[in-house]
């Protein structure tokens, strides 16, 4: 079924191509086709798509795939893997269908999805156990597609391969080699991972017929009634260019010795009018956002800028606009929750953190490698689009008039909605158009960037996740991508201590995850000497596909009392707790140059941050100044042991019928 071309010549096939051509059955009757439909015997039009997914990804290219060969004239099943046995039902597909195709992503350090542990492993000990006949799976024509991300390196697409390979060591016939799927846009062979997954289906469907065309040729002029006016009078090489191959052919690089696949020929020749969108130029940069993420992402509700940014409304912003309270941001610092927006020029991240709300729908990379839109073109789309989103509460019931023409003119920025703002290359002057614009800046970092946040302009106020105290337990809750991330997180600390703004820690607590270690923990605040800390339970979103938090992981706001308590007792009386927002079951750390004459000042006069920028910035960065210069004092209700544990008592408090107060 195999040919091989060696500076214009055939090879001869290989002897598991001999073996996979003795394997079909000779009991094909004549095939036509109708436009695009393929009209196609009964015995050979069944094809099983099987899929083990995390986020949802792989379970959309099998319905894909099914759809489009439901199209083809083909009877399609869609399985997942966790409802899937392979001990009852693997070794007769090949005689039940024409071929099984395997969809499967890989997931943390090289591992499976929850859903599909059982058949890989499977699959692993059945191509390994000597009692397990290596030609189990003879009879069947398999295919199979991988999602991955190279920037995890030797892990990428590691269980597509492994499945490919132990389906192959069973005697299985790859009908074409394994596609391998890319999320790394900048990496991907065309751009995006759903453009690998397009490319890698045009393939499968043109090799699928070239095997049931091999089925057909044998008796296929015994038993043509149509007088040769049909698509099955194939010549008897047919057979010879049907894409089975061994592991061993696929091991061998046509750039090292100019041999040229078969499989391979049609892309090679092609190459030079492949489609632009499909495969962009290689100096071109990719886009961040891919059609698949961008439908994610408007689904949840965001609001998209250009190629890699986006504006979402925060739902505080939306209870501040009806009068029912503020975030804790209001709490803590004075922000008005209605006049805040929530932005990030970056919706990539270097994480994939077990507690991410967003369900690790945006993309991934340690470095920037995308288009990049000019920063006065993200500032303006993202102002405009909050202003749209605000516009739309016109006339909401409950919403307060003078509130509402407030929030059509946002005087905070919160960079925090999701990814890595800090990678974003145009970062500064991002931020220069905010403060020019009256709106202060809370930006959010994941401490992987070290160097940019030595380079970062002052913001108002300036955060670094600490979501764990060791490298073990960082690995194991953040996920990162870089190797190195512990040295990276550690020097992103020491960064910190370097800035003159405000600079805060936030530690978002998951109870069983990085709730102990506390002596680390103090180590880590000695290290970057923030003015804040800000312990938050972690939030509990509904079901991600791509965690397994569950509500056992949320602690109660006495847990966290007790956790802060407890971490304050080992900072050597230069922290104090001085606020909480019970309802986002929070609690702010303060360092105790803000207890002034036994008031805390944590609030911010945020007209006096804008007076000292604007002299940074007129001096060339030479008049300086730091946190104490703009700092205001609490209201007591935001105290710590208030009574009104947070909530500003001008609002007016929301109870849901039948439920707790929100």
């Amino acid at each position: 079924f195999y040919a091989r071309i060696t500076n214009g010549k055939q090879t001869p096939k290989s002897n598991v191509d001999q073996k996979a051509k003795s394997t079909l059955k000779s009991t094909a009757k004549c095939t036509k086709t109708e436009g695009e439909k393929e009209i196609l015997p009964n015995e050979r039009n069944k094809i099983k798509i099987l899929y083990g997914t995390q986020t949802g990804k792989s379970k959309h290219f099998a319905e894909n795939l099914s759809k489009d060969g439901t199209y083809k004239g083909y009877t399609c099943e869609v399985i997942d893997l966790k409802n899937y046995d392979p001990d009852e039902q693997l070794d007769n597909e090949g005689e039940n269908t024409t071929c099984l195709v395997v969809f499967i992503s890989t997931y943390t350090e090289g591992t499976p999805p929850e859903g599909a542990e059982w058949f890989v492993k499977w699959l692993e000990e059945s191509a390994s156990d000597f009692r397990v006949q290596k030609s189990l799976l003879s009879n069947l024509h398999y295919a199979v597609f991988g999602l991955g991300n190279s920037l995890y390196g030797e892990n990428f697409n590691t269980v597509a391969k492994h499945v490919d390979h132990c389906l192959h060591k069973l005697s299985g016939h790859r009908i074409l080699s394994v596609g391998l799927g890319d999320e790394n846009v900048s990496q991907s062979s065309h751009k995006s991972l759903e453009n690998d997954y397009v490319a890698w289906k045009r393939d499968f469907w043109k090799k699928l017929k070239e095997v049931n065309s091999v089925f057909a040729s044998k008796d296929l002029k015994k038993n043509c009634k149509n007088e040769g006016q049909c698509n099955c009078q194939e010549e008897d090489t047919a057979s010879e260019n049907t894409g089975i191959e061994s592991d061993d052919e696929l091991q061998e690089d046509p750039a090292d010795n100019e041999i040229v696949d078969v499989e391979d020929l049609g892309r090679v020749m092609g190459s030079g009018k492949t489609s632009t969108k499909l495969n962009p130029t290689k100096d071109e940069p990719a886009e961040m956002i891919t059609p698949l993420i961008k439908k994610s992402l408007e689904k949840q509700g965001y609001k998209l800028i250009g190629t890699h940014s986006g504006v979402k409304l925060c739902r505080w912003t939306k209870s501040m606009l009806r009068g029912r309270g503020g975030c804790y941001k209001h709490t803590f610092y004075g922000i008005e929750s209605h006049r805040c927006m929530e932005t990030t020029p970056s919706l990539a991240c270097a994480n994939k953190c077990v507690f991410c709300w967003r369900h690790h729908t945006n993309p991934v990379g340690t470095e920037w490698r995308w288009k990049m839109d000019d920063a006065e073109f993200v500032f303006n789309g993202a102002l405009q689009s909050h202003v749209a989103l605000i516009k739309q509460f016109k006339g909401v019931p409950g919403v307060q008039p003078e509130r509402f023409l407030e929030g059509l003119t946002p005087q905070h920025c919160a960079l925090s909605l999701v990814g890595e703002p800090i990678m974003y290359p145009k970062i500064n002057k991002f931020i220069d158009l905010l403060h020019d614009k009256g709106i202060s800046t809370f930006m959010v970092t994941n401490a992987q960037f070290p160097d940019a946040i030595r380079d970062l302009s002052p913001v108002t106020q300036l955060y670094v996740s600490v979501d764990a105290s060791t490298k073990d337990s960082l690995k194991k809750i953040d996920r990162p991508l870089f190797r190195d991330f512990w040295d990276r997180f550690l020097e992103s600390l020491d960064a910190l201590s370097a800035k003159n703004q405000r600079t805060v820690y936030r530690l978002t607590l998951v109870k069983a995850w990085n709730t102990e270690e506390l002596d680390n923990y103090a180590s880590l605040v000695s290290r970057g000497n923030p003015d804040f800390i800000e312990v938050k339970g972690v939030t509990y979103c509904g079901e991600s596909k791509a965690s397994n938090l569950t509500m056992e992981n949320v602690p109660w706001h006495t847990e966290v009392v007790n956790f802060v308590q407890e971490l304050v007792d080992r900072l050597d009386g230069d922290y104090e707790i001085a606020a909480e927002h019970e309802h986002s079951n929070c609690v702010l750390v303060a360092n105790k140059k803000f207890l002034v004459d036994g008031k805390w000042w944590t609030w911010i006069d945020y007209p006096k941050f804008h007076s000292l920028m604007k002299r940074f910035k007129e001096s060339g960065g030479e008049e300086k100044f730091s946190s104490d210069d703009y700092m205001a004092p609490t209201p007591d209700w935001a105290v710590f042991g208030a009574e009104e544990r947070g909530f500003d008592p001008k609002e007016e408090r929301h109870f849901r019928k039948k439920q707790k107060d929100v």
